[in-house]
């Protein structure tokens, strides 16, 4: 059968090239290969490196980091928290809808698609870039993190003033690959139903990174959606 082969944005793809030959990544793509032999696995090929394509490394303002793609049909398309239009917002993006809400005072968006937020430099990023349908964390510790992380660092490396929004403590590990002399850190608990009311709500994450991009000149995130 043939296979959609997965692309990623020619910058992405210098800035990681050591990782793509690395032996790790020839294992996890053989990971790949078999389980789609024997299971569907989200996201669709195509939409593997959606959120590098999306946001060209020259172009990240900000980062936000998720664990897991969703894993039910038709939810996840490679940008973390977000869902395709038509599809109903699951509840962490829910929240975080609310205090965009009460931060910004934006109406509630009525969908679940970020792309508006990808195309203005705002790196939705996974650690872990696909799942198996129905099994959350499926694919974890097969080397997606090695390779994320690997991105994470070049980032920190390659550019500054870049603001990393950390929610709850999965996110919060990635801190140690990050030069918090060049860039800006905002944490924060995750805005799970579990833990959103212990201090995710009333973060203003929202509304501080516009600070933090109009202090270094640069131009806010329209968050509206």
């Amino acid at each position: 059968m043939h296979q959609v082969k997965p692309v990623i944005d020619e910058g992405w793809k210098e800035l990681l090239a050591d990782q793509f030959t690395a032996p790790y990544f020839s294992g996890l793509k053989g990971f790949l290969v078999e389980e789609k032999t024997k299971f569907r696995i989200y996201p669709p090929g195509k939409l593997i490196f959606n959120a590098f394509n999306l946001t060209p490394a020259d172009k990240v303002k900000v980062v936000i980091l998720g664990q897991d793609p969703y894993h039910g049909a038709g939810q996840a398309h490679g940008l973390c928290f977000s869902v395709p239009r038509g599809i109903k917002p699951p509840p962490s993006l829910v929240n975080i809808y609310k205090e965009l809400s009460s931060d910004l005072r934006l109406p509630v968006p009525v969908h679940g698609n970020l792309e508006k937020w990808a195309g203005q430099g705002v790196l939705l990023l996974n650690a872990t870039l696909t799942v198996r349908a129905g099994q959350a964390g499926s694919h974890q510790n097969r080397g997606w993190e090695t390779f994320t992380d690997a991105a994470i660092s070049s980032l920190s490396r390659k550019y500054t003033g870049i603001i990393f929004l950390l929610w709850g403590r999965y996110a919060q590990a990635k801190e140690a690959l990050i030069d918090r002399n060049r860039h800006f850190i905002l944490k924060a608990p995750h805005p799970s139903p579990f833990s959103a009311s212990n201090g995710f709500f009333g973060c203003r994450h929202f509304s501080k990174t516009n600070e933090l991009l109009a202090d270094q000149g640069k131009e806010p995130i329209d968050w509206a959606l």
